[in-house]
Protein backbone atom coordinates (compact mmCIF):
# COMPACT_ATOMS: atom_id res chain seq x y z
CA UNK A 1 0.00 0.00 0.00
CA UNK A 2 1.32 3.64 -0.93
CA UNK A 3 0.43 6.96 1.18
CA UNK A 4 0.46 9.93 -0.90
CA UNK A 5 0.42 13.37 1.07
CA UNK A 6 -0.04 16.61 -0.27
CA UNK A 7 0.49 19.60 2.13
CA UNK A 8 -1.30 22.69 2.29
CA UNK A 9 -4.31 24.72 4.55
CA UNK A 10 -7.47 23.38 4.50
CA UNK A 11 -9.98 26.25 4.21
CA UNK A 12 -11.59 28.29 1.05
CA UNK A 13 -9.09 31.05 1.91
CA UNK A 14 -6.23 29.25 1.32
CA UNK A 15 -7.56 27.42 -1.84
CA UNK A 16 -4.72 27.74 -4.79
CA UNK A 17 -2.25 29.40 -2.51
CA UNK A 18 0.85 28.94 -3.47
CA UNK A 19 1.66 26.98 -0.12
CA UNK A 20 -1.28 24.89 -1.16
CA UNK A 21 0.68 23.21 -3.87
CA UNK A 22 0.67 20.01 -2.40
CA UNK A 23 -3.27 20.01 -2.69
CA UNK A 24 -3.46 21.41 -6.18
CA UNK A 25 -0.82 18.66 -7.27
CA UNK A 26 -3.13 16.02 -5.35
CA UNK A 27 -6.59 17.20 -6.68
CA UNK A 28 -4.97 16.98 -10.39
CA UNK A 29 -3.90 13.43 -9.68
CA UNK A 30 -7.43 12.49 -8.01
CA UNK A 31 -8.64 14.15 -11.86
CA UNK A 32 -7.03 11.10 -13.56
CA UNK A 33 -7.68 8.41 -11.49
CA UNK A 34 -10.79 9.28 -10.96
CA UNK A 35 -11.07 9.39 -7.16
CA UNK A 36 -12.46 11.30 -4.36
CA UNK A 37 -10.39 12.90 -2.03
CA UNK A 38 -13.82 12.96 0.90
CA UNK A 39 -13.41 10.47 3.43
CA UNK A 40 -12.48 11.65 6.83
CA UNK A 41 -9.78 9.70 8.86
CA UNK A 42 -7.24 11.12 11.45
CA UNK A 43 -7.57 14.53 10.65
CA UNK A 44 -6.85 14.03 6.94
CA UNK A 45 -9.72 13.57 4.30
CA UNK A 46 -8.80 10.63 1.71
CA UNK A 47 -9.21 9.08 -1.42
CA UNK A 48 -8.80 5.64 -2.14
CA UNK A 49 -7.51 3.98 -5.63
CA UNK A 50 -5.31 1.47 -7.27
CA UNK A 51 -2.19 2.70 -9.57
CA UNK A 52 -0.67 -0.89 -11.29
CA UNK A 53 -2.59 -2.64 -9.62
CA UNK A 54 -1.34 -1.11 -5.85
CA UNK A 55 -3.65 0.40 -3.42
CA UNK A 56 -2.98 3.79 -2.75
CA UNK A 57 -4.46 6.27 -0.21
CA UNK A 58 -4.64 9.92 -1.35
CA UNK A 59 -4.16 12.25 1.82
CA UNK A 60 -4.78 15.86 2.35
CA UNK A 61 -4.21 16.98 6.03
CA UNK A 62 -6.84 19.06 7.54
CA UNK A 63 -4.82 20.10 10.51
CA UNK A 64 -3.08 23.11 9.09
CA UNK A 65 0.28 23.28 8.06
CA UNK A 66 2.49 23.14 10.75
CA UNK A 67 0.68 19.97 12.29
CA UNK A 68 0.57 17.81 9.20
CA UNK A 69 3.00 15.33 11.23
CA UNK A 70 0.10 14.24 13.25
CA UNK A 71 -2.38 13.05 10.35
CA UNK A 72 0.45 11.21 8.52
CA UNK A 73 2.20 9.28 11.41
CA UNK A 74 -1.56 8.46 12.29
CA UNK A 75 -2.49 7.04 8.74
CA UNK A 76 1.16 5.33 8.68
CA UNK A 77 1.07 3.60 10.97
CA UNK A 78 -2.66 2.69 11.39
CA UNK A 79 -2.63 1.45 7.76
CA UNK A 80 1.09 0.09 8.31
CA UNK A 81 2.47 0.95 5.50
CA UNK A 82 6.36 0.80 5.13
CA UNK A 83 7.89 4.65 5.19
CA UNK A 84 9.75 3.99 1.84
CA UNK A 85 5.71 3.56 0.33
CA UNK A 86 5.11 7.31 1.42
CA UNK A 87 5.49 10.41 -0.92
CA UNK A 88 5.03 13.92 0.54
CA UNK A 89 4.41 16.51 -1.83
CA UNK A 90 4.93 20.39 -0.76
CA UNK A 91 5.71 23.67 -2.22
CA UNK A 92 9.32 25.03 -2.08
CA UNK A 93 10.29 28.77 -3.09
CA UNK A 94 14.02 28.08 -3.26
CA UNK A 95 12.96 26.36 -6.64
CA UNK A 96 11.89 28.57 -9.70
CA UNK A 97 8.01 28.81 -10.48
CA UNK A 98 6.89 25.29 -11.93
CA UNK A 99 10.06 23.20 -11.28
CA UNK A 100 9.79 19.96 -9.88
CA UNK A 101 12.62 18.27 -8.02
CA UNK A 102 11.96 14.60 -6.40
CA UNK A 103 14.29 13.19 -3.58
CA UNK A 104 14.38 9.82 -1.99
CA UNK A 105 14.97 11.62 1.74
CA UNK A 106 16.53 14.45 3.60
CA UNK A 107 16.03 17.27 6.17
CA UNK A 108 12.91 19.30 6.15
CA UNK A 109 15.05 22.66 6.01
CA UNK A 110 12.50 24.83 7.63
CA UNK A 111 8.59 24.08 5.98
CA UNK A 112 6.50 23.89 8.86
CA UNK A 113 4.83 20.88 6.77
CA UNK A 114 7.79 18.67 6.44
CA UNK A 115 9.23 19.58 9.84
CA UNK A 116 5.83 18.54 11.55
CA UNK A 117 6.12 15.16 10.08
CA UNK A 118 9.84 14.15 10.08
CA UNK A 119 9.09 15.22 14.24
CA UNK A 120 6.35 12.75 13.97
CA UNK A 121 7.79 10.21 12.44
CA UNK A 122 10.97 10.59 14.14
CA UNK A 123 12.91 9.67 10.54
CA UNK A 124 13.21 12.22 6.99
CA UNK A 125 13.92 8.81 4.93
CA UNK A 126 10.57 9.15 2.84
CA UNK A 127 10.34 10.35 -0.93
CA UNK A 128 9.34 13.79 -1.44
CA UNK A 129 8.03 16.10 -4.18
CA UNK A 130 9.09 19.43 -4.27
CA UNK A 131 6.80 21.97 -6.59
CA UNK A 132 8.66 25.13 -6.71
CA UNK A 133 6.47 28.04 -6.30
CA UNK A 134 9.90 30.98 -6.41
CA UNK A 135 10.79 33.20 -4.00
CA UNK A 136 9.44 36.83 -2.54
CA UNK A 137 10.42 39.74 -4.06
CA UNK A 138 13.01 41.30 -2.31
CA UNK A 139 11.39 43.51 0.97
CA UNK A 140 8.32 41.40 0.97
CA UNK A 141 6.80 39.48 3.80
CA UNK A 142 7.13 35.75 3.33
CA UNK A 143 4.30 34.21 4.73
CA UNK A 144 2.03 36.67 2.68
CA UNK A 145 3.57 35.36 -0.58
CA UNK A 146 3.20 31.73 0.38
CA UNK A 147 -0.57 32.27 1.79
CA UNK A 148 -0.95 34.10 -1.41
CA UNK A 149 -2.10 34.05 -4.91
CA UNK A 150 -0.28 34.38 -8.48
CA UNK A 151 -1.81 37.55 -10.25
CA UNK A 152 0.62 36.54 -13.70
CA UNK A 153 -1.09 34.50 -15.70
CA UNK A 154 2.44 32.71 -17.00
CA UNK A 155 3.14 31.97 -13.81
CA UNK A 156 -0.14 30.29 -13.38
CA UNK A 157 0.45 28.27 -16.57
CA UNK A 158 3.57 26.74 -15.48
CA UNK A 159 2.11 25.94 -12.58
CA UNK A 160 -0.80 24.07 -13.58
CA UNK A 161 1.82 22.22 -15.85
CA UNK A 162 3.80 21.73 -13.01
CA UNK A 163 0.87 19.73 -11.06
CA UNK A 164 0.15 17.67 -14.47
CA UNK A 165 3.62 16.90 -13.84
CA UNK A 166 3.65 15.71 -10.79
CA UNK A 167 0.69 14.15 -10.89
CA UNK A 168 2.30 11.75 -13.57
CA UNK A 169 5.41 11.61 -11.22
CA UNK A 170 3.37 9.57 -8.63
CA UNK A 171 2.52 7.31 -10.67
CA UNK A 172 5.60 6.09 -11.69
CA UNK A 173 6.87 6.61 -8.37
CA UNK A 174 4.25 3.72 -7.47
CA UNK A 175 4.69 1.68 -10.57
CA UNK A 176 8.43 2.32 -11.22
CA UNK A 177 10.24 3.50 -7.98
CA UNK A 178 11.25 6.78 -6.96
CA UNK A 179 14.66 5.79 -9.32
CA UNK A 180 12.83 5.99 -12.20
CA UNK A 181 10.37 9.00 -10.88
CA UNK A 182 13.62 11.38 -10.69
CA UNK A 183 15.04 10.40 -13.87
CA UNK A 184 11.74 11.10 -16.06
CA UNK A 185 10.53 13.91 -14.05
CA UNK A 186 13.03 15.68 -12.20
CA UNK A 187 13.35 19.40 -14.15
CA UNK A 188 16.35 19.82 -15.91
CA UNK A 189 18.90 22.33 -15.09
CA UNK A 190 19.54 25.23 -17.73
CA UNK A 191 22.96 25.54 -18.23
CA UNK A 192 24.49 28.95 -17.74
CA UNK A 193 25.43 31.46 -19.98
CA UNK A 194 29.21 30.94 -19.60
CA UNK A 195 28.84 27.11 -19.93
CA UNK A 196 26.59 27.37 -23.35
CA UNK A 197 29.84 29.59 -24.50
CA UNK A 198 32.63 27.15 -24.08
CA UNK A 199 30.42 24.36 -25.66
CA UNK A 200 30.15 26.90 -28.77
CA UNK A 201 33.87 27.85 -28.89
CA UNK A 202 34.80 23.74 -28.78
CA UNK A 203 32.53 23.49 -31.40
CA UNK A 204 34.40 25.79 -33.68
CA UNK A 205 36.78 23.16 -34.35
CA UNK A 206 34.53 20.83 -36.20
CA UNK A 207 34.69 21.22 -39.82
CA UNK A 208 31.55 23.38 -40.77
CA UNK A 209 29.17 21.97 -43.04
CA UNK A 210 29.16 22.89 -46.25
CA UNK A 211 26.81 24.24 -48.82
CA UNK A 212 23.41 22.33 -49.16
CA UNK A 213 24.30 20.05 -46.06
CA UNK A 214 21.50 19.82 -43.66
CA UNK A 215 22.17 20.26 -40.01
CA UNK A 216 21.93 17.27 -37.97
CA UNK A 217 18.27 17.00 -36.24
CA UNK A 218 19.03 16.64 -32.39
CA UNK A 219 17.54 13.81 -30.45
CA UNK A 220 14.32 14.95 -28.49
CA UNK A 221 13.50 14.36 -24.84
CA UNK A 222 10.32 12.67 -23.87
CA UNK A 223 9.80 14.23 -20.11
CA UNK A 224 6.09 13.04 -20.56
CA UNK A 225 6.03 9.63 -20.13
CA UNK A 226 7.16 6.87 -17.69
CA UNK A 227 10.40 4.46 -18.62
CA UNK A 228 8.73 1.41 -17.86
CA UNK A 229 5.85 1.95 -20.46
CA UNK A 230 7.74 4.63 -22.97
CA UNK A 231 5.09 6.52 -21.61
CA UNK A 232 5.10 9.28 -19.32
CA UNK A 233 14.87 22.01 0.06
CA UNK A 234 14.47 21.01 0.98
CA UNK A 235 12.52 24.59 1.91
CA UNK A 236 13.83 27.19 3.63
CA UNK A 237 11.15 29.30 4.81
CA UNK A 238 10.13 30.85 8.24
CA UNK A 239 6.41 31.02 7.62
CA UNK A 240 3.05 32.19 9.49
CA UNK A 241 0.34 30.59 12.22
CA UNK A 242 -1.38 28.94 9.19
CA UNK A 243 1.62 28.25 6.98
Amino acid sequence: MYLIVGLGNPGQQYAHTRHNAGFDALEVLARRLNVSICRKKDDALIGECFIAGQKTLLVMPQTYMNLSGHAVSALLHYFRIPMENLLVIYDDIDLPPGHIRIRKNGSAGTHNGMRSIVEQLGSDQFPRIRIGVGDRPAGADLAAWVLGHSADPEERQLMDEAFQQAALAVECFVREGVEAAMRTYNTKKQKKPKEQTKERDAGDSVPSQGVGQSPATPASADGTRCAADGATPDQTQNEGANS
